[in-house]
């Protein structure tokens, strides 16, 4: 019998005798403590295996991604779900997390503000200054795709909320293949996944 139906058990058995002995409800409340806090524990470790099981054992399916809960959030959390929407809704899951890293990454980086709102708006309205080009392409920002923003939305909370970021190896930048900015030339290739490369910016230089 496992640790946990033998509580219940003894509990049980003790609730429905008639006299209830000596030291019985103290006896009670410390098999159920004991209970509590291994449910806890098993909680805690549920939600740290969860953080990392994108990378470690799931492989980025979208099977995976639509087994898990529609999320929701604050102010960071949408602006990631919307770049992630505008960027890469067309990318594999995989390549959703990877864009995913990057935005985080700036957050970490000195370079770049530290939250995820200002990297994603960083130069918002500057000619040639936004960093994400949805920002800035003149085109209105419409979630037409109800879907795959709830999708976008798992990915933002997961990695919002402390998830590895095993994929880019600490990329700052990425661009389409289609085109080749100045920059790609000077910042080493960390990754290409999907539609993407991704570039690490080299601490001795500035950011074109």
């Amino acid at each position: 019998m496992s640790p946990s139906f033998k509580y219940i058990a003894v509990a049980l058995a003790v609730a429905t005798t008639s006299v209830l002995p000596a030291g019985a409800d103290t006896a009670i409340e410390k098999l159920l403590g004991q209970e509590r806090r291994g449910l806890n524990a098993m909680s805690q470790t549920r939600v740290a295996s969860y953080l990392k099981a994108p990378a470690a054992t799931l492989g980025y399916t979208r099977e995976w991604l639509d087994s898990q809960t529609p999320a929701k959030g604050g102010e960071d959390w949408r602006c990631l779900s919307e770049a992630l929407y505008f960027e890469a809704r067309g990318e594999t899951v995989k390549g959703q997390f990877a864009v995913a890293e990057v935005i985080l990454n700036r957050v970490d980086s000195p370079r770049y503000p530290g939250t995820i709102c200002g990297v994603v708006k960083q130069g918002t309205g500057q000619l040639y200054g936004c960093q994400f080009t949805y920002t800035c392409d003149g085109n209105a920002e419409v979630i037409a795709e109800p879907r795959a923003f709830e999708r976008v939305g798992k990915i933002a909370d997961i990695m919002a909320r402390g998830a590895e970021r095993p994929l880019t190896g600490g990329a700052t930048h990425y661009h389409t293949k289609s085109v080749s900015p100045s920059w790609s030339r000077s910042f080493p290739r960390t990754a290409d996944i999907g539609t993407h490369y991704f570039y690490k910016q080299p601490t001795r230089l500035s950011q074109n």
